[in-house]
Parts: C-alpha cells; structure tokens; sequence
C-alpha cells in the first residue's frame, strides 16, 4: 500500500509474505552441452513456465525483476545457461548472490550425460561440440565437464539423461516441477469433409459418415450443425449417442495416457462427407465432453463454410 512520509515522498509499504509473492519462483537450467538442456526447458514451458534460452548469466537478476512487475503474469522464470560467456561463473556467482539477497525460490537444475552417449548425439546430430575449437569432440566434452564441475556440485537437481528418451525425461520435470495439478492437455476437436481430404496434423480421426446426411433433408440443407435443428437431428439416429458416449469413454483412457506419455497437445478429428452437418453438430458434442473431463479445448470447422 501507498502512505506519504514525512517529506512528502510517497513510499511502499506491504508486508513481507505479499512482496515474497510477486517474486517469481526461478530455475536455471545449466549442465553438459547434448545432455537435454534444451528438451528440460520445452518440458517447462509446456508446464507453463516462462523460459529464456541463452541467458547471460549477468541478466539473470534484471529477468527476475522484470517478472516482479508483471502483476503475477510471470510467476515462473527458466532460464538456460551455458558457459560458453567468458566470466560465466563470476557472473552467475554474482547474480545468485544478488537473488538470494531479494529472497528469489530458485533452483539449479544441472542435466548431464556419459561421454559416449554425448559423443554419439552430437555425431548423429553432425554438430562440433562448443568448445571443441580445432579438436575432436571428446576434447570438447572434457573441456566443459571440468568447468561445470563446481555448478554440478552445488546443483539443487541433476538429472542423468544417458539412458532417457525424451518421454521419460519429460516424465522426470514433471515430477519434479509440474507442482500438485496434473499436467495439462490441451485438445483440438476438428471437424472436417472427406471430400476435401484428411487434416495432416489429426492424431485421431473419427468417421460419423454412419449417420443420415441432413444434407438430404430440404429444410436442414442451408443450415450447419451449429443449428439446433440439426444437431437434433444427428442426435436422434440411431447410434450417434451410443457413438459419442463411446467415444468420449475412449477418449477419456487416451487422454489418460497421453499425459503419462508426456504428450500436451492432441488434435481428434471428426468428419463426414462435407463438412458442414454431423461432424459440426458431434464435434461440438464431443468438445463438450473432454471439456467436462479436465482437458483445455477449442473446436475447429475447417470445412464448415465450403460449398
């Protein structure tokens, strides 16, 4: 809250829980080039995290402030280091200090490697390793496990991802930083037109070509399946119920498994031969669904305004 003190100066004054809250919760992501650096950090932005790749670590302080004004839009700050700077650590001795003198949660998170799965990355990947200069790549990882060797000491988590896919990593961050909600899924539920070809980025797609064609009905024909009349219509033939029941049943295990997976975003297709009738009038339907069952969802008509 605002007061004016004794000269007139407008000053601040606010409890110390109350300010503690508008400092956001850091993680610095650091550790072996090829180790996963980049991977741990999407992990967190699809966990919603606001991540800054490549951060000297000079502007770590400056980042965390800036956050702090963001009236609690920017509760959660990654940011990637590397050593590639020169006075890295001087500059990240200098602004953790600073960090912890403001009162900043924040944690290292130091991702590692065994030389022969770092070796075999960056060849598979046809990549020189950043500090390998004019020598072999072993010269390189050798070179930043010796400079990293005081960071990965005084690192909050390591994580070994030798022996880890990137599900499996992804499964670890989440334990580690998801917090108490499960992670989130995010769902497009798309309807479509055969006649107009299979969405490319459908993960599922569903055929309501089943039911009759309210194309086929003169006083439904000029109206979509956001109409209240078709949709009554789809919904009173045999099967559509008992279709989206199942289905919403069906997907409810997927979407089950995809969060174990790690997987956030999935697009459910749903067509018929046009575009414009049941698959509208299901998708709807079916959005509402997975809505009710917790997941995040838009709904999308692709074909709904062709003729």
């Amino acid at each position: 809250m605002n007061e004016i003190d004794g000269d007139g100066a407008q000053v601040t004054t606010g409890g110390a829980a109350e300010a503690a809250e508008a400092i956001p919760e850091l993680v610095i992501i650091s550790g072996m080039s090829g180790a996963g650096r980049s991977q741990a950090a999407k992990c967190l932005e699809d966990l919603g995290w606001f991540v800054v790749d490549n951060l000297p670590p000079a502007l770590i302080p400056t980042m965390v402030d800036l956050g702090a004004r963001s009236q609690g839009n920017v509760a959660r700050i990654a940011v990637v280091v590397d050593v590639r700077g020169r006075r890295f650590f001087d500059n990240l001795r200098e602004s953790l200090a600073d960090l912890d003198a403001k009162g900043v949660r924040r944690r290292v998170l130091f991702l590692e490697a065994s030389d022969d799965t770092l070796v075999r990355r960056f060849e598979s990947s046809r990549r020189p390793h950043p500090l390998q200069g004019d020598g072999r790549i072993v010269d390189g990882i050798a070179k930043e496990r010796e400079l990293l060797g005081e960071l990965r000491g005084d690192a909050d988590l390591v994580i070994d991802t030798s022996s880890l896919n990137v599900h499996e990593l992804r499964a670890k961050m989440d334990a580690q930083f998801a917090g108490d909600e499960e992670p989130e899924l995010r769902a497009t539920v798309m309807s479509f037109g055969f006649k107009y070809g299979l969405p490319v980025d459908a993960d599922l797609v569903a055929d309501c070509r089943f039911l009759p064609n309210p194309h086929w009905v003169p006083e439904l024909r000029p109206f979509t399946g956001l109409n209240d009349e078709v949709a009554t219509y789809v919904f009173n033939q045999p099967g559509a119920k008992d279709f989206l029941d199942r289905y919403a049943e069906l997907l409810h295990i997927i979407a089950a498994g995809y969060r174990r997976e790690g997987k956030r975003y999935v697009t459910i297709a749903v067509g018929c031969t046009g575009g414009k009738h049941r698959s509208v009038a299901m998708s709807e339907r079916l959005a509402a669904r997975l809505s009710a069952d917790g997941v995040e969802t838009v709904v999308v008509h692709r074909d709904m305004g062709r003729e």
